[in-house]
C-alpha cells in the first residue's frame, strides 16, 4: 500500500442517496449474483485504475456503496475528487469480502466513470476562460435521479452550478412573460408570493426584454442565443439601466468552441449543458490483486 492515504470525503448520507444506492445495486444484483458461490468466504483486495487522462469524480460514492454490500469492505482514497488523474494512475484501494467487491465493481465504476466524464468535460471548458473572469454554470438538463451527483461533478470539474431545482431560484422564461401579462407582472407576482427570499432571473431573447427585466428588477438576466456582436452592443446598455445595482449577465446557447469570444463581451457567467450532455465517460478499471 502506499504511504499516503487520503480520507474519505463523504457526501451527506442522506436517505435518498441510501435509497439510491441500493436501487442502483439492485438493479444490477437482481436475484443475486450467481458468481457469489464459488467466492464463499473468500476475502480479496482490488484497486482502481484510470486509464485515460482526466478529471476523477465519484470516489466520495464508493465506500458508502461497498458498506451497504458488506460493512466489511475497507476504501483507501488515493485521488481526490476533482483532482486530475493520468492514464494507468492508481486512484483507490479496496480490501473486504470478494463478494461484496464482485457485487459492487460495475456499479461503482459506472458512477465514477460517468461523473469523471462529466467532471473532465467541465475543466476543459472552464481551461478555455481561464483569465477572463468569466464562469461556467450548468443547466438543470440533467439524467433523471442523477442531478445532484452531476451537478457535483459540475463542481469538480470547476464549474458553478446554476438552479438544483425550480425552488431554487425563479426563472421566467418566454411562456412566464406571455402568460402573465409581461416582464413587470411576472416579476412582481414572483417577488409577492415566494415564501422566502428568491433570485429572480429572466431568460430574454430579444434586446426589449432584456432592458425591460432590468428596467422591472430582475435580479439576473438570461441572455438566450444572442452572437457575441450583439452581446458586445447590449452588455453596456444593460450595465447603465441597472444604475449601480448588482446585476449578473448571463449566456446561452453557447458553442463551446465560442466560449472566449462570448466572454469578451462583458458578460458575468456562461452557462452550458454540454458537459453533462455531451461528454464521454473517463474509462476506469478495476484490477483484482493476486
Amino acid at each position: 500500500m502506499p504511504s499516503t492515504v487520503l480520507p474519505i470525503a463523504r457526501l451527506p448520507f442522506t436517505p435518498q442517496l441510501e435509497a439510491q444506492l441500493r436501487a442502483w445495486l439492485a438493479e444490477d444484483l437482481g436475484r443475486g449474483d450467481l458468481t457469489a458461490a464459488a467466492l464463499a468466504g473468500c476475502s480479496g483486495r482490488a484497486h482502481w485504475l484510470a486509464k485515460a487522462d482526466g478529471v476523477f469524480c465519484g470516489g466520495v460514492l464508493v465506500e458508502p456503496l461497498f458498506r451497504l454490500l458488506d460493512p466489511g469492505v475497507v476504501v483507501r482514497l488515493l485521488v481526490r475528487d476533482g483532482a486530475a488523474v493520468a492514464a494507468g494512475q492508481r486512484l483507490l484501494e479496496l480490501e473486504g469480502p470478494a463478494t461484496a467487491l464482485v457485487a459492487g465493481e460495475r456499479t461503482a465504476l459506472n458512477l465514477a466513470m460517468r461523473l469523471s466524464g462529466i467532471a473532465t468535460a467541465t475543466a476543459a471548458l472552464v481551461a478555455e476562460l481561464a483569465g477572463t473572469g468569466v464562469r461556467l454554470a450548468d443547466t438543470r438538463k440533467t439524467t433523471p435521479g442523477l442531478r445532484v451527483l452531476e451537478k457535483y461533478a459540475v463542481r469538480c470539474g470547476g464549474g458553478r452550478n446554476h438552479r438544483l431545482g425550480l425552488d431554487d431560484a425563479a426563472m421566467l422564461k418566454e411562456n412566464h412573460l406571455a402568460w402573465a401579462g409581461g416582464v413587470a407582472a411576472a416579476i412582481a407576482a414572483v417577488r409577492a408570493a415566494a415564501p422566502w427570499p428568491a433570485r429572480v432571473i429572466v431568460e430574454a431573447e430579444t434586446p426589449a426584454e432584456a432592458e425591460a427585466a432590468v428596467r422591472a428588477g430582475a435580479d439576473a438576466v438570461l441572455l438566450d442565443e444572442f452572437t457575441p456582436p450583439r452581446l458586445a452592443e447590449l452588455v453596456p446598455r444593460l450595465r447603465a439601466l441597472a444604475q449601480g445595482r448588482q446585476l449578473v449577465l448571463e449566456a446561452s446557447g453557447v458553442q463551446p468552441e465560442q466560449l472566449r469570444s462570448y466572454a469578451a463581451t462583458g458578460i458575468d457567467l456562461i452557462s452550458t449543458s454540454a458537459p453533462i450532455t455531451r461528454s464521454a465517460w473517463l474509462d476506469l478499471s478495476m484490477r483484482f490483486d493476486a
